[in-house]
C-alpha cells in the first residue's frame, strides 16, 4: 500500500525563500514497492486510492488541501495553511499502446505518454530520450514537476510550441473522497485515448474542450492532479547562438517577429535566399542600468536529431554550467555575492558591464548544441530571489518594457535586470500566455529588505508596475507562480475579462460545494477565484 507520513509543522519555504508560510501538516506520500506490487497500474490506483482517503481525512477535520512539487513558485500559489502534500515521489510513467489510442484521435500512439503528477521535467525528458522522443518545451529550467507545470503555466518561450501545458492532451483528476471522485479528462474535438486506460485507472471519462481548458491551467484548484497525457516528439537538437545586437534592431525584432534583421547576424541560420530562418526560441537580455548601445539576444534553431553530436559539438552541459545566460537568477545571486547586505554596491555594479559575450577557451563565441533537456536544464540554486514576470502583446513589448524599466530606475532603483522571451498563444482559459505571440517580461534578482536598503518595497513595486501598464493601455498579464501584488483591486478580471467567470462557473459546476472550499487556497481567495457561481449550471462539464 502506498503510505502517507503526516508531519506537523508550523511553516514551510520556496525554493526561492519567499515565505515563510504558516503550516499545520506536511504530508509526503510514497508508493508501494515494485517488489510488492509489479504492476505499474497497481501501483498507481493504490495511489488514488492513498488520495482519496487524504482528501477524506483534510475533509472530515474541516481542514483545506494543496500539493506541492519542487517548490519553485515564487507567488503563494502552492500554499495552504492546512495541509500540504508532496507529491514528488510519485513519479510513475509509461507510454500509451496503439490499441489504447480513440478511434478518431489524430495522435500517433507512439507520441502519448501518460505520467505522474510527482515527475520532474528532467525525469521526465529522460525517460522520453529513452524511448527516442522529446518533450515539446520545458520551462527555463526543469527541476519542476509537470503537475506545478500546467497549474501555474510554465512556459517553455517557444514561438510555435507554446508553454508546457500545451502539450498536455488529458489530465487525471480526483475531485474528492468516493470512487467517482476519479475522472479522465479530453477536449472533446480532439480526443486521445479509448476508454481502456481511464478504465484501468478506474476513472469516468468527460470530453469536454471548455472543462478541459479551464482544469488545464486550474491554479491547484480544480482537484488533486493525479497523471496527466502528453504529446510528446522525435528527439531533435537545439543549436544556441548568443549576440549582442543594437537595442533598436532586438526591439524591432520582437515587435513584429520579423527575424529578417538577424540575417547578418547569425549568418550560420540563413536559407539560401538570404531569407533568416525562424528561431525555435528568442530572448533579449536587458540591463537596465547600463548605457550600452546593444542588448544580448540568445537565439535556438531547433535541428534534427544525430545520435553523434557531442562527437561533433562536444558535450553541452560544461558550457551551459559556464554561460551566464540560463538563468539570469543564478547570474546575479552569483554577482550578489561579492556585495553582502550591501544591495545600493550590488545595483551600482549592475551599471557596469556585466553580460559579456559568451566564448569558448580559444575566445570564439560558442554556439552550444544539444537536447532539450541540456539547453533547459536544471538551476541548483536555492538563494533568496525574487521574479516578477508580465505577459504582454509581443506588439506592445517594446512598449511596455519602456514603461517598466523606466519605472524600475525612477521608483528603484531595484537589485534585477530585464528580460523577454516570446511564446506562442495558449487554449488555456486562464494561460497568462493568452495573446497570439505573449511576449513575457521578466525582472529577475535578488530579494532586498526596503526598510534597510531604502528601497520600494517588493509589493510596492508589483503594485506601481500594474498601475504603470494600466496608465498605459498596455493590456498585461502575470505568470502566476512569479512575485506581484496579487491583491490588486480587480486584477484577475484586468486581465482575462469575461473568462474569469467563465472558468469560475466551470469550477464551480465541476466541484461539490465542499470539495471547492477544500481545494481552494489565501491565493484564490485574495483574486477572488474561489467564490463559487450561483445556480450551478451541470451541463458545463457534460461529455460532448
Amino acid at each position: 500500500m502506498a503510505t502517507t507520513t503526516t508531519e506537523p509543522r508550523v511553516w514551510w519555504d520556496t525554493l526561492h525563500k519567499n515565505g515563510r508560510f504558516d503550516l499545520k501538516f506536511f504530508l509526503r506520500t510514497k508508493l508501494e514497492k515494485e517488489s510488492n506490487m509489479p504492476s505499474l497500474l497497481d501501483r498507481y490506483n493504490d495511489a488514488a486510492d492513498e488520495m482519496r482517503r487524504l482528501i477524506k481525512e483534510a475533509d472530515d477535520n474541516d481542514e483545506g488541501f494543496r500539493s506541492i512539487g519542487s517548490k519553485w513558485s515564487m507567488s503563494s500559489i502552492a500554499h495552504h495553511p492546512d495541509r500540504m502534500h508532496f507529491t514528488s515521489n510519485m513519479n510513475i510513467g509509461f507510454g500509451i499502446p496503439g490499441n489504447g489510442v480513440h478511434a478518431n484521435s489524430t495522435y500517433k500512439s507512439e507520441n502519448l505518454f501518460f505520467f505522474q503528477c510527482g515527475n520532474e521535467i528532467k525525469e521526465i525528458s529522460h525517460f522520453l530520450e529513452s524511448k527516442g522522443k522529446s518533450l515539446k518545451a520545458s520551462g527555463a529550467s526543469n527541476g519542476q514537476t509537470i503537475a506545478g507545470c500546467i497549474s501555474t503555466g510554465v512556459h517553455g518561450s517557444g514561438l510555435d510550441i507554446g508553454s508546457v501545458q500545451d502539450y498536455v492532451v488529458g489530465l487525471n483528476l480526483i475531485i474528492g473522497p468516493n470512487p467517482e471522485d476519479v475522472v479522465y479528462l479530453e477536449r472533446h474535438t480532439k480526443p486521445a485515448l479509448n476508454e481502456k486506460l481511464p478504465q484501468r485507472i478506474k476513472a469516468r471519462i468527460i470530453r469536454n474542450d471548455d472543462l478541459f481548458n479551464a482544469a488545464l491551467v486550474g491554479l491547484g484548484s480544480f482537484g488533486f492532479i493525479h497523471g496527466v497525457l502528453i504529446e510528446a516528439e522525435d528527439r531533435f537538437l537545439l543549436k544556441r547562438y548568443v549576440r549582442k545586437i543594437k537595442k533598436q534592431k532586438a526591439i524591432q525584432i520582437s515587435n513584429t517577429m520579423d527575424f529578417q534583421p538577424l540575417a547578418n547576424e547569425i549568418t550560420e541560420e540563413v536559407d539560401a535566399q538570404g531569407n533568416a530562418n525562424r528561431p525555435y526560441h528568442y530572448k533579449v537580455f536587458i540591463n537596465q542600468y547600463s548605457n550600452d548601445d546593444d542588448y544580448v539576444i540568445e537565439s535556438i534553431y531547433k535541428k534534427p536529431f544525430d545520435p553523434n553530436y557531442k562527437q561533433i559539438h562536444g558535450d553541452p552541459i560544461p558550457f551551459m554550467k559556464q554561460f551566464i545566460y540560463r538563468d539570469l537568477i543564478y547570474l546575479l545571486i552569483k554577482i550578489s555575492e561579492k556585495f553582502q547586505k550591501a544591495i545600493p554596491l550590488f545595483i551600482q555594479a549592475l551599471s557596469g558591464t556585466i553580460l559579456p559575450k559568451e566564448k569558448d577557451e580559444n575566445g570564439q563565441e560558442k554556439n552550444i548544441v544539444g537536447q532539450l533537456s541540456e539547453i533547459f536544464w536544471d538551476a541548483g540554486y536555492q538563494g533568496k530571489a525574487f521574479a516578477c514576470s508580465f505577459g504582454v502583446d509581443h506588439k506592445n513589448s517594446g512598449k511596455a518594457l519602456e514603461v517598466l524599466t523606466k519605472l524600475t530606475k525612477d521608483d528603484g532603483p531595484i537589485p534585477g535586470i530585464f528580460a523577454m522571451r516570446f511564446v506562442k498563444q495558449s487554449d488555456a482559459t486562464l494561460a497568462f500566455t493568452k495573446f497570439p505571440v505573449t511576449c513575457m517580461i521578466e525582472i529577475d534578482g535578488i530579494q532586498w529588505n526596503h526598510k534597510e536598503d531604502g528601497i520600494i518595497s517588493l509589493h510596492e513595486y508589483g503594485k506601481r508596475m500594474i498601475e504603470v501598464l494600466k496608465a498605459n493601455n498596455l493590456p498585461f498579464t502575470i505568470h502566476w507562480g512569479k512575485n506581484a501584488a496579487w491583491d490588486f483591486p480587480g486584477l484577475a478580471q484586468d486581465m482575462f475579462g469575461g473568462d474569469v467567470q467563465k472558468w469560475m462557473d466551470i469550477r464551480s459546476a465541476l466541484l461539490s460545494p465542499r470539495m471547492a472550499k477544500l481545494f481552494s487556497n489565501p491565493f484564490l481567495d485574495t483574486l477572488g477565484l474561489s467564490q463559487l457561481s450561483s445556480p450551478v449550471d451541470p451541463g458545463l462539464i457534460v461529455s460532448l
